[in-house]
């Protein structure tokens, strides 16, 4: 019998079979789950790992830099640096450069007149190719830039040293010329000696000659 027909009946009997059809219909059937798989055991190799070394870390720190200040050039020793190349580069040059070399610093001089002119002056007129040597004017140049006051300037020393030469040179010049003017005059002595017994060889044989002479007349 159905439910509706159940509803329409009635008495103890129709209760009981509403009571039936409003009881819940039954359950459905739950899925069934497939039996889970065996679990496979994993196997795990250890793997033997050889440590790689680490090179240790050198830091490297690079010196200070130095900054090296370069000491100030006073003027006056670039002339003496100067004139000290002028000197080799004279002792290499030719008559006609030094020639013009002399008239140049003539010029200067009268110029300037500067201790550097004066001393580079004077190196010329020692050298012989650049003309004949005036060696009294060299020294007169020299001794005015020796005989000034202050220190032992570079200009000064090279003065000094080539006053020194100077006259070391003079002095030895006049010693050759002494021995020269010595040798001289013992050479001129011996010439009138030797004139002399000329003369008097002479004489005897023209005295011996006339008393030949006379006696052979008679």
């Amino acid at each position: 019998m159905s439910c509706r027909h159940r509803r329409r009946a009635t008495g103890p009997l129709g209760l009981a079979l509403l009571a039936g059809c409003a009881a819940s219909p039954p359950p459905a059937a739950e899925p069934v789950a497939p039996p889970p798989a065996p679990a496979v055991q994993a196997r795990i190799e250890t793997i033997p790992v050889t440590p790689v070394p680490v090179p240790p870390v050198v830091i490297v720190q690079s010196p200070p830099q130095t900054q090296v200040i370069a000491a100030p050039v006073n003027e006056e020793d670039q002339q003496a640096l100067a004139l000290l190349a002028d000197l080799q580069r004279y002792a290499a040059e030719p008559g006609d450069d030094l020639k013009r070399e002399l008239v140049a610093a003539n010029q200067v001089v009268n110029r300037t007149r500067s201790d550097a002119s004066r001393i580079r002056l004077a190196m010329l007129l020692t050298l012989p190719a650049a003309g004949p040597p005036d060696d009294a004017r060299a020294l007169s140049l020299l001794d005015s830039v020796v005989g000034k006051g202050g220190g032992a300037s570079p200009l000064k020393q090279i003065a000094v040293i080539l006053s020194a030469q100077i006259n070391e040179r003079t002095r030895s010049v006049r010693e050759e010329q002494k021995k020269t003017a010595a040798a001289q005059e013992k050479l001129d002595a011996l010439r009138a000696v030797e004139r002399s017994l000329l003369l008097e060889r002479s004489r005897n044989a023209g005295g011996a000659g006339a008393g030949g002479g006379g006696g052979t007349g008679r």
